[in-house]
């Protein structure tokens, strides 16, 4: 299997297991920075040189032998169960995305079609988002309609390849402390160009794809809806220590144990 979503400083100082929805355009700008002393222009995902990439072939080599010989720092970034699937379902079910089209084809159109979600003109965000949460629920428990898609799969699944391939974290930050906990990692690094994480800018490529959130997090989740989270992610709220009973609070209640990470993953 390898070690897919994992990209790699070509230096070789840093490695980070990319996860959907969690920062990872900022993160990848700052791995490029560090190398190349500037941020890499457009969308990192689209870069093909200056980063390493599991979906690079060069780069898979590079990639298999520092993660198995566990001697360059290593992380990766989570969030909220929450507002991550919030997140994913106004970028990916209602945004127009970068070339100009729907997300996936004909993905929307067959969940407006079967689940009633709506997506176009001043439509109720609360009940389409509901209804989306039934079909995202279906794509993990059930893989039907279709297979989980990687904005709305658990961040645990993610994470858990690194491991279970042989490779083992140094540092699990979160994008709600996500400048202190960037430090921390770079405090752990040499990088040819070292970067000031409070003023440089936030890369958020999916900002503006689709409408802006009309309600507090915690609206979009009735009694139901947080049943169908905790049950999709359970495993999330547990290692990072979310708090599952209260979605109004973005923040983990204390720091993940990264020796119950290791050994719950890496089964």
């Amino acid at each position: 299997m390898g070690f897919p979503g994992t990209w790699m400083t070509e230096s070789e100082s840093l490695v980070y297991r990319v996860i959907p929805k969690c920062a990872c355009s900022t993160i990848g700008q700052i791995m490029y920075y560090s190398d190349h002393g500037h941020y890499f222009d457009g969308d990192i995902h689209d870069s093909t040189q200056g980063l390493h990439k599991w979906s690079q072939e060069y780069s898979q080599q590079p990639i298999t032998d520092r993660v198995k010989a566990q001697d360059t720092y290593t992380f990766t970034c989570v969030r909220n169960p929450y507002t991550r699937i919030l997140s994913a379902f106004f970028d990916k079910i209602c945004g127009i995305q970068r070339n100009g089209r729907r997300y996936r084809g004909n993905l929307v159109p067959n969940i407006m079609r079967k689940y009633g979600v709506e997506v176009e003109g001043d439509f109720d965000q609360i009940q389409s988002f509901r209804r989306f949460l039934l079909f995202a629920r279906d794509t993990i428990k059930y893989r039907r309609p279709m297979d989980p898609d990687i904005h709305w799969s658990a961040v645990s699944g993610h994470a858990s390849t690194l491991i279970v391939n042989g490779g083992r974290y140094d540092k699990v930050i979160t994008t709600e402390n996500f400048k202190e906990g960037m430090k921390e990692v770079m405090k752990n690094v040499e990088v040819k160009h070292p970067l000031d994480i409070d003023t440089m800018p936030r890369f958020n490529e999916s900002e503006g794809h689709g409408p802006k959130r009309a309600h507090p997090v915690e609206d979009y989740f009735d009694d139901l809806s947080m049943h169908l989270v905790y049950e999709i992610y359970k495993r999330d709220f547990v290692l990072f220590k979310y708090d599952a009973t209260d979605p109004s609070r973005k923040e983990p209640l204390s720091e993940p144990d990264m020796d119950e990470i290791h050994a719950k993953l890496g089964d």
